[in-house]
């Protein structure tokens, strides 16, 4: 097993958050983006601003790093029609991979048919422009039951309105790994999300994202049976180390 082709390399703070000027955040950007094609990680995660730099740096590299971003990010309560033309421009820019934040509050208030919604035309916009697409829950947001129903939602969703052949690009995701939690409780991936996800979102994939910070978390996330992880720790995992990295 190739553990470097399960990790989707991750940098989505903003210049205010990581405490940088601009020009200092870009330049932290282009250094995860150049560290993925060194090391020939599966995919580098970024905000939307940096798609096309990182698409130009993939190119004039040669390499086949793939290129993901984030939309409605983080909080997930962006209308339908702003994730829509977020993702359009994201698709142009030349995403290969489209991470949405799923209006997990809009479930919470039991407002299923504009969950179902967003679902079914940003994964729509997705497949019919050849790209991946996975929905972050944030686990961390959530109760025990609400990811079992959020899960499931989602696979159902899925399975109602699109082809066998389209599950596989279709993941359900943890976290974005920016949840504000309290008293020190997990805002990522945990053991049991991942399983509670797993059991109730299949014959969709599964992606781990936010507090994976080792190889041997890494490999157990995989044992379970996810098919992505989302880390900032993408080298030291890779090279079997462990790191004290937030996401």
């Amino acid at each position: 097993m190739e553990i470097k082709n399960y990790l989707d390399s991750t940098y989505l703070k903003t210049a205010s958050q990581a405490g940088l000027s601009s020009e200092e955040n870009k330049a932290v950007v282009q250094g995860f983006i150049q560290e993925a094609i060194d090391e020939r990680f599966k995919l580098i995660m970024i905000r939307p601003d940096y798609v096309s730099m990182a698409k130009a740096m993939i190119l004039n590299a040669g390499s086949k790093v793939l290129v993901g971003t984030v939309i409605g990010f983080p909080e997930g309560t962006y209308t339908t029609q702003d994730k829509l033309s977020e993702a359009q421009k994201a698709i142009e820019d030349g995403a290969d991979e489209l991470d949405f934040v799923c209006n997990y509050k809009a479930f919470q208030n039991k407002e299923i048919d504009l969950v179902k919604n967003e679902i079914v035309l940003g994964t729509q916009l997705g497949l019919s422009n050849h790209k991946v697409v996975k929905w972050i829950i944030e686990v961390a947001a959530l109760n025990d039951q609400e990811i079992v129903q959020l899960s499931a939602l989602i696979k159902n969703t899925i399975i109602s309105h699109f082809k066998e052949e389209n599950y596989q690009d279709v993941f359900v995701k943890s976290s974005t790994g920016f949840y504000q939690t309290e008293a020190g409780k997990p805002n990522g991936a945990t053991i049991p999300s991942i399983i509670m996800m797993l059991e109730n979102s299949s014959p969709l994939p599964v992606k781990a994202a936010g507090g994976v910070r080792s190889y041997d978390e890494a490999l157990a996330m995989i044992h379970l049976g996810v098919k992505r992880i989302g880390t900032s720790a993408a080298k030291a995992i890779a090279k079997g180390e462990s790191t004290n990295s937030n996401y």
